[in-house]
């Protein structure tokens, strides 16, 4: 992330990642701020056995971009609305318009839950154990919404 201020919403990637059973890691890494650290953990972070990097960021957003345009890693950028974001959509647009041969895979606005999952579904093309959870997890989601129907509907009579 490249802000304390972002880790809020930045925990809820950390926590779906932890239901999953995927390792993790996090750390400020700031691209305007701390650019020469941006460039050695973007450099190493194959080496260093990342398989997939979530990278979040609010305001001008550039540090999904850089980072991916350091690595062949998968990166997933989170925009963060933040105190001196633009209702959000500055950082969102910093990560989603990025140019052709560069991409990041992009979620919502503070949607770092489903940068999460996300991860975790690229980790489990190679890791069953990782598929197995998450094909749990599709199912538990199909319950609620079972469970969230019938009580509706018992209820709407």
């Amino acid at each position: 992330m490249g802000s304390i201020s972002d880790r809020k919403v930045m925990q809820e990637a950390a926590d779906a990642l932890t239901s999953l059973g995927v390792a993790w890691e996090m750390d400020i890494v700031s691209a305007h701020r701390t650019p020469e650290k941006m460039v050695d953990y973007a450099k190493a972070a194959r080496d260093r056995g990342v398989q997939v990097i979530i990278a979040g960021a609010g305001g001008a957003a550039h540090l999904p971009g850089m980072v991916a345009s350091l690595t062949t890693l998968p990166v997933i950028g989170v925009p963060v609305k933040s105190s001196n974001s633009i209702d959000g959509w500055d950082s969102v647009l910093s990560i989603l318009q990025m140019p052709s041969g560069v991409p990041v895979a992009t979620v919502a606005l503070n949607g770092a839950r489903n940068a999460g999952i996300l991860a975790a579904q690229i980790v489990s093309i190679a890791d069953a154990e990782v598929a197995r959870r998450l094909a749990d997890f599709k199912e538990e989601l199909k319950t609620k919404v079972a469970e969230m129907s019938h009580e509706l509907t018992q209820h709407g009579r």
